[in-house]
């Protein structure tokens, strides 16, 4: 049996070392709800490794803040949590997120 996997995104690691996930896809807690839109509206966020005040109103679970899911997240308050942690040194967003470049100059 072959299964169709879906794409994931990279981990979104932050200046400051806040990581978590950031995903869009069909099956995912985001809209639309589809695969390759050319831009999501909500994504889901999972697994972040520390409490995120900006994401408790979207947890599944808000007694487990880094063992859980986020559903729905408006990608404006994704665009906050990156941007409060410093921006986005690595990983990947889907499309719809404004996210800082993460290559840097000196």
């Amino acid at each position: 049996m072959i299964f169709n996997r879906k794409k994931r995104n990279k981990i979104v690691v932050c200046a400051d070392g806040f990581r978590m996930s950031v995903q869009a896809f069909d099956g995912a807690y985001c809209r639309p709800g589809e695969d390759n839109a050319a831009a999501y509206t909500h994504v889901e966020i999972g697994f972040p490794n520390r409490e995120e005040s900006l994401l408790m109103p979207y947890a599944e679970a808000p007694k487990k803040p880094m063992d859980t899911v986020y559903g729905y997240v408006p990608v404006e308050t994704v665009f906050l949590v990156i941007s409060k942690h410093g921006g986005m040194l690595e990983g990947e967003v889907p499309p719809g997120i404004p996210h800082y470049n993460t290559t840097r100059s000196i």
